[in-house]
């Protein structure tokens, strides 16, 4: 019968700043899977003492954030007067909606010997009628996620519904998102549950059907056929996906909406500084030049 897998998309650099990523959604051929509109994982980045992560107050509108540590610790600060640290395996899930401002940082305790932060970084896009609800913010620990062994993986499911377990993490579309600790030679059935789905090897090879593929690679599989995985050594994979997007979405810097128009205004807004402020901050990120 062949293989599941129906494109292979490679994570590109990116610099944020002296942080480099690897961003993997969107790209020109493919703008999402499932409820998915970006993806970038970010490390593992060490950083010398004295330094760290700095992502300055900027804002979003039509979409949540989802932040994933796999090491390290980040800082959130919101326009809503939410301020949380993150740590490994617990998930940060900010949502935009009509509009918020938020940072990311490395706080001062954790500069003083150098740490290395590894993690992914994604948003979702919101449905149609959800696009411009009330902003808000929730921070599930690692300790309320469902963890489940299938197989000998270990697999934690981040958002939505996987396996027969379903995560606290509100999502508001069908959400595929679980990691999957894989021992050497282990095995794990990707179920056709979900209408789209995509396998994210983290740190190591594996197979897909009996094709390997290195880490760093977005292996997206055919809707309604279930796919094998294995790794010839132990991998950390995420699974993502779920239902396709209810329409077209437009992306713009850290803008999402089904209407060009309300890109626009966003942009307005926050060039003439009509978003609210995250308490404590003095700095922000410009508006990008044309």
């Amino acid at each position: 019968m062949g293989s599941a897998l129906i494109d292979v998309i490679v994570g590109r650099p990116r610099d944020l700043g002296g942080f480099t990523v690897r961003r993997v959604l969107p790209v020109a051929h493919r703008k999402t899977v499932g409820p998915f509109i970006f993806f970038d994982h970010m490390g593992p980045a060490h950083f010398d003492p004295g330094r760290g992560v700095d992502v300055r107050p900027h804002p979003h509108i039509g979409l949540a954030t989802v932040t994933y540590l796999f090491e390290g610790r980040l800082f959130h600060r919101d326009s809503l007067g939410n301020a949380q640290a993150i740590e490994p395996g617990a998930v940060n899930w900010m949502t935009a909606g009509r509009g918020i401002v938020h940072s990311e940082r490395t706080l001062p305790e954790d500069r003083t010997g150098g740490r290395t932060l590894h993690g992914i970084q994604s948003w979702v896009w919101l449905p149609k009628t959800q696009e411009e609800c009330t902003p808000s913010f929730v921070h599930h620990p690692a300790t309320s996620l469902p963890v489940l062994e299938l197989e000998s993986v270990r697999l934690r499911v981040i958002a939505g519904r996987a396996y027969g377990a379903t995560s606290p993490v509100a999502a508001l579309a069908d959400t595929l998102y679980v990691e999957a600790l894989l021992p050497p030679d282990g095995t794990l059935p990707v179920l056709a549950t979900h209408e789209e789905r995509a396998v994210y090897p983290v740190d190591a090879a594996i197979e897909v059907d009996g094709e390997r593929f290195d880490a760093g690679r977005l292996l997206v599989l055919e809707p309604g056929r279930e796919a094998r995985l294995r790794a010839p050594q132990a991998a950390r994979v995420l699974l993502l996906g779920g239902e396709p997007a209810d329409g077209e979405r437009h992306l713009w810097w850290n803008f999402v909406s089904s209407s060009q128009e309300r890109i626009e205004q966003a942009k307005a807004d926050w060039a003439a500084g009509r978003f609210a402020p995250v308490p404590g901050e003095t700095e922000s990120i410009p508006l990008p030049e044309p």
